[in-house]
């Protein structure tokens, strides 16, 4: 089996979860066909996971909003919260300092909260505090970045870094894989972080299982100006491109900005993350953007329903295990014209 294979295997095992994890947290529908649970209970005996229970007090933390993702980060914790009438969600100042951050967690446990969302500026520097809020009884269900011990979480939710590699080249490969000579650039984000590193992995193994590989590569850092700044430089550098991939949608805007402003457009472009900007150009086939792959900004949204589940000892209702998950992992689609309405309401803005 070839590693790209392999890969949409286990993410798409991983996809599945990840649906099944919704539908727990938004009802089950087996009741209605006099389903049973492992051990001989019927889901209507139990009742919904929607039906309200005892009061779930939840601390949520969160880097600054100082980007359209991470600003969806919150906001959809914060919808998730409110579509419960049993969750009393106290959402810390978003803050890029570790310390702040650091003592947010700490004064949710000295408040005895029921569970800790978390998705830490730093996933070290928070490991030791999260630690102490599962020593306390407190359950924490860690956010995207990893803490440095396994133990420090419950639930971790991540979205698919390497994935999102994986999508991008294989996307850029069904375009262009039948020319051999295809020219492809990349747009990375930071590249000092892992998660660039694993998106930029990600990328190449896929388009090297079509024969490709990356031609021009330039990295930005995740904002409007560094993307406009890299895409110039790329262009300088490269007199002929036949497709681009972009890590960062929010980047994007400038980079898109730098295209135009050349006048180049002789290839097509795949964006990344997937905000509602980026989607709706695919509709309006307006530039060279055809395509982005999605890194969910709703996995704060699922941190909530899944403490909620914890906290209220229910299970995820479409699955046979009795516990939810210890770790849940999102898929990272492909969005294009032809599939841009099934994901555009979820999209963040930029």
């Amino acid at each position: 089996m070839s590693l790209r294979s392999a890969h949409k295997l286990g993410t798409g095992l991983v996809a599945g979860v990840a649906v099944l994890s919704l539908a727990a947290c938004t009802g089950n529908t087996a009741a209605d066909d006099g389903g049973t649970q492992a051990g001989g209970t019927s889901e209507a005996e139990q009742g919904s996971n929607d039906e309200a229970g005892d009061t779930v007090v939840i601390g949520f933390s969160a880097p600054a909003a100082d980007h359209g993702w991470m600003a969806s980060i919150t906001e959809s914790a914060r919808e998730a919260a409110d579509a419960y009438e049993d969750v009393d969600l106290r959402v810390a100042e978003g803050t890029n300092d570790v310390n702040l951050q650091i003592s947010q967690v700490e004064t949710f446990i000295n408040d005895g909260v029921d569970a800790i969302v978390l998705l830490p500026f730093d996933g070290a520097a928070m490991t030791p505090v999260a630690l102490q809020a599962m020593e306390a009884g407190i359950p924490v269900i860690n956010v995207d970045r990893e803490f440095e011990d396994p133990n420090a979480a419950r639930v971790t939710v991540l979205g698919d870094n390497y994935g999102m590699g994986v999508s991008a080249g294989s996307y850029i490969c069904s375009e262009l894989g039948d020319n051999p000579d295809a020219v492809v650039a990349e747009i990375a984000g930071i590249d000092s972080l892992p998660l660039t590193q694993d998106r930029s992995q990600g990328f190449e193994d896929a388009l090297g299982e079509c024969g490709l590989d990356v031609d021009n590569r330039v990295a930005a850092d995740f904002t409007v100006e560094g993307g406009e700044r890299a895409a110039s430089n790329l262009l300088q550098a490269a007199p002929q491109i036949d497709a681009v991939w972009n890590h960062d949608d929010d980047q994007g805007v400038g980079v898109l900005a730098a295209f135009e402003n050349a006048g180049r457009d002789e290839f097509m472009m795949v964006g990344g993350a997937g905000s509602a900007n980026a989607m709706r150009s695919i509709q309006a086939d307006d530039s060279v953007l055809k395509a982005t792959v999605v890194y969910p900004s709703t996995q704060g949204a699922d941190g909530i329903m899944m403490a909620r589940l914890l906290v209220q000892q229910k299970a995820m209702g479409d699955l046979v295990e009795v516990e939810v998950p210890r770790e849940v992992q999102l898929y990272a689609p492909v969005v294009t014209a032809d599939n841009v309405d099934q994901f555009i309401d979820t999209a963040f803005e930029s």
